[in-house]
């Protein structure tokens, strides 16, 4: 089955980048747009970030991953430390995050290296969650083969009500990364493909700024 979508286009026209007028570090500049995505009505999942890694077959695997934190060190995620992502994180810590959010006509790309969290903060989010969620994580070997029938959510019935007002053990192989960022590039559609790219990129202790082509 072949499906055309060369004539499939949108002029994109909401906002630009005003080069004459951008901060020294990409972290506010980027507060500044999640800021203004978070307030919108339009956006239901601005946290929701792109995270791609490099398996050990060479090949790239991305996915969708929810972002919990961004401070002056970079931007907190949390996982299963045993799932793909995690292997391929301990392989290889270089990765990309990337925000798209359409209804603004924004992108974010980030490449930085991954590195796990202090335990003591992957504590704190874990007993945030809900039991459920934090149940979910005991039974569920994420990315492992399990079988078709296989009922997750009778074992997660099961073990919410065993384990009803007691705390919920953080396993050892779920946790937080701070991914610590090394570029940064904020990207604006514009009218006629002429896209706005502003480029942050780590040199020493200093971000440098560039202007990209579109």
């Amino acid at each position: 089955m072949k499906q055309d979508l060369s004539d499939k286009r949108k002029d994109y026209s909401k906002n630009y980048i005003d080069f004459s007028s951008i901060p020294d570090n990409p972290i506010k500049l980027f507060s500044n747009w999640f800021s203004e995505v978070s307030e919108s009505e339009l956006i239901d999942e601005p946290y929701a970030m792109n995270l791609a890694t490099l398996d050990e077959d060479g090949f790239p695997r991305s996915r969708v991953v929810l972002l919990k934190e961004f401070n002056s060190d970079g931007f907190v995620f949390y996982t299963n430390y045993e799932s793909q992502k995690g292997k391929a994180l301990e392989t290889n810590p270089n990765v990309c995050l990337s925000f798209f959010w359409d209804k603004l006509e924004q992108q974010v790309i980030i490449r930085g290296r991954a590195e796990k969290i202090a335990p003591i903060q992957s504590d704190a989010y874990f007993h945030r969650r809900p039991l459920e969620s934090q149940v979910g994580a005991l039974v569920s070997a994420q990315s492992r083969v399990i079988a078709f029938d296989k009922n997750l959510e009778s074992e997660v019935e099961k073990r919410v009500s065993e384990l009803k007002g007691q705390e919920v053990p953080r396993p050892d192989y779920w946790g937080g990364y701070l991914v610590r960022p090394i570029e940064i590039e904020f990207w604006q559609g514009r009218p006629s493909r002429l896209h706005d790219r502003l480029c942050y990129r780590l040199e020493g202790d200093v971000w440098e700024k560039v202007r990209l082509a579109p």
